[in-house]
């Protein structure tokens, strides 16, 4: 069952996702060269508390952290801990999420550590995000969640191919239903899979966090022995950015962006809705 918002529950959303998109300003100037994971990880934990929030990823499942943080070529759920340092070079997927009042938001971005980046990892990172965007700006009514799956895939696969030989878009993971709890249906592939047909007509009040996960290589990944730790297979590290998108009668509402998505969504030619908050 797909879970249908209220305005004044979306609004609700947006504070959530506020504070998640200050978890992400804070986690994004933290991670610099020599600064653990679980650094970044007690940064999160400030912003939420100073927030008089929750936080929606600790003791989910048994996770034991209030963030994940993916270096290189792990792609999702990485843990937070003190062994695993920062340098140069590396790169970082912090995905966060919180809760205000009972109702979640959750984001990801990918960050640059240092400087010496490969260009093809800033061109990862490039792809993986402006994917999500055209998954965003596909969240209008009458379109069916097929559509957001069709614009995430369709825009990595126009793009050049990079040095590694292609973008392996990752089929275990996607994104999903979010609400009064930060997985709900329906889970959304970021590629089109015929065998799932065309998913739910999206309508006013659905609600949907939307999160590519692209690699240089391979679009097969395994799980360490942590439950958790999830790997490419071929070793090529990955880019993952995730958005909480809200559907209103007067277009989409990007939850955990700070301006809303407006900015970006106008480049696209699709107007936001009006933010609840102002």
């Amino acid at each position: 069952m797909v879970e249908i918002k209220t305005p004044e529950q979306i609004a609700k959303m947006r504070e959530a996702g506020l504070v998640v998109a200050a978890i992400h300003e804070a986690t994004r100037a933290a991670a610099v060269p020599g600064a653990s994971t679980k650094d970044l990880d007690d940064v999160a934990r400030k912003v939420i508390a100073d927030h008089g929030a929750k936080s929606n990823f600790l003791g989910y499942g048994g996770f034991p952290a209030t963030i994940c943080t993916s270096v290189n070529d792990i792609v999702v759920h990485g843990i937070p801990d003190r062994e695993t340092v920062l340098r140069d070079g590396d790169i970082i997927s912090i995905d966060a999420g919180a809760i205000v009042d009972g109702w979640h938001g959750d984001a990801a971005f990918t960050a640059f550590v240092g400087t010496g980046h490969a260009p093809e990892l800033y061109e990862l990172s490039r792809v993986t995000e402006e994917s999500m965007w055209a998954g965003i700006a596909a969240v209008r009514k009458g379109n069916r969640l097929v559509d957001i799956s069709k614009a995430i895939e369709g825009y990595v696969r126009r793009q050049p191919r990079p040095a590694s030989g292609k973008y392996g878009i990752i089929e275990d993971y996607g994104g999903h239903g979010i609400g009064t709890q930060m997985h709900m249906d329906p889970h959304l592939l970021n590629y089109v899979s015929k065998k799932r047909g065309k998913g739910p007509r999206l309508v006013s009040g659905f609600c949907i966090a939307i999160e590519p996960m692209v690699s240089l290589g391979t679009a097969k990944t395994h799980v360490l022995a942590d439950d958790w730790t999830v790997k490419t297979d071929d070793g090529t590290w990955s880019s993952h950015w995730e958005h909480s998108v809200a559907l209103t009668d007067e277009g989409p509402l990007v939850l955990t962006a700070v301006d809303g998505g407006k900015a970006k969504l106008a480049e696209l030619g699709v107007e936001t809705a009006p933010d609840p908050l102002t």
